[in-house]
């Protein structure tokens, strides 16, 4: 951003944070911020719901947490407790909307809550009820425990280089603070997060994004596939490993992997729209990723670039035989 605001760039993407200074100074300095409408990213947290363990024969998730963790109203109340209105509000400057779906809404094949989509509204007492429901209570500090009196206490990670998930990641902790839940916040390098998904495999819960995948829905198979690379909440072994003891895979899960492979197949765009409509029902009555909120894509171009026809899709250049440099 600094580049672009010196001259030295000619396009930068524009994030909530930095929308309000760029705004203020198009004219000044010769650029315009483009509205390309909602954005194609994910934005998530995820509850590690791997049950195996590893070579040495320790549990990827310690197995209390992971009793709790693949409760699926366990997972329902966290979506319950977390104020996603209040993220949109504060963090991203009321630029952009809930996010309902790995489905970005341009898609033909995005399942709106009209349409049935299954949503949670942040309410603590439905969260309350959900968790007594699953059989934990409250002791007299009012404090979250399980039936065997465990407090339900774990760490929430995110990469520290993104200052928009440090944000959110403070508030998640003081959200579920208020259902009586600890949560310990570790910001790392992302390189650190990258290795805890797809190696080591021992995290508690995760906020994290896919960026934008277009909108043909086939194009997150890899995270959806039971066997995928990217899957990232029940990670099985990568290629060339031997199987992972005591990985198991869900009936919901498999459900969706096998929706995905139809809905690939399927040629007829009626049928395909009824198989991932009910993918992203699945999706969101089990919440292996509870999803957060949908930005607004926003693009920063000089002036002398013309002939810019900005959109979430492409973005700023995907029409570059359209485009012309105006000498200065």
């Amino acid at each position: 951003m600094l580049q672009f605001r010196n001259g030295g760039i000619d396009v930068t993407e524009v994030k909530a944070d930095y929308f309000s200074i760029l705004k203020r100074e198009e004219k000044q300095r010769g650029f315009k911020v483009y509205n390309g409408g909602p954005s194609l990213d994910t934005l998530y947290v995820s509850f590690n719901l791997n049950k195996g363990i590893n070579k040495a024969g320790k549990p990827f998730v310690d197995p209390i947490k992971s009793k709790w963790f693949n409760n699926v109203e366990f997972r329902q109340a966290i979506a319950h407790a977390i104020d996603r209105r209040k993220m949109l509000n504060n963090t991203y400057q009321g630029l952009g909307d809930l996010q309902h779906s790995m489905i970005g809404v341009q898609s033909p094949y995005y399942l709106s809550p009209k349409e049935g989509l299954k949503t949670y509204d942040y309410n603590l007492d439905k969260a309350k009820t959900l968790l007594l429901k699953a059989g934990f209570k409250y002791n007299s500090k009012n404090e979250l425990i399980d039936a065997e009196g465990h407090r339900v206490r774990f760490t929430l990670i995110t990469n520290a280089e993104n200052k928009i998930r440090e944000a959110l990641g403070a508030q998640i902790k003081r959200d579920l603070s208020k259902i009586g839940i600890q949560i310990d916040f570790n910001p790392m390098a992302f390189n650190a997060v990258i290795e805890k998904l797809t190696n080591s495999k021992q995290w508690d819960l995760l906020l994290l994004g896919f960026r934008g995948g277009g909108v043909e829905p086939n194009s997150s198979f890899n995270i959806w596939a039971a066997e995928g690379a990217l899957h990232q909440f029940n990670k099985g072994p990568n290629p060339g490993e031997p199987p992972i003891k005591g990985w198991e895979i869900s009936d919901w899960e498999r459900k969706i992997s096998d929706l995905y492979i139809q809905g690939s197949q399927e040629l007829n765009d009626p049928k395909r729209k009824a198989i991932y409509a009910e993918a992203q029902q699945l999706i969101q009555e089990n919440l292996p990723f509870i999803y957060l909120i949908t930005p607004i894509s926003f693009e920063a171009v000089r002036d002398r670039i013309q002939n810019v026809k900005y959109s979430a899709l492409g973005g700023s250049l995907w029409n570059l035989y359209e485009l012309k440099i105006k000498e200065e």
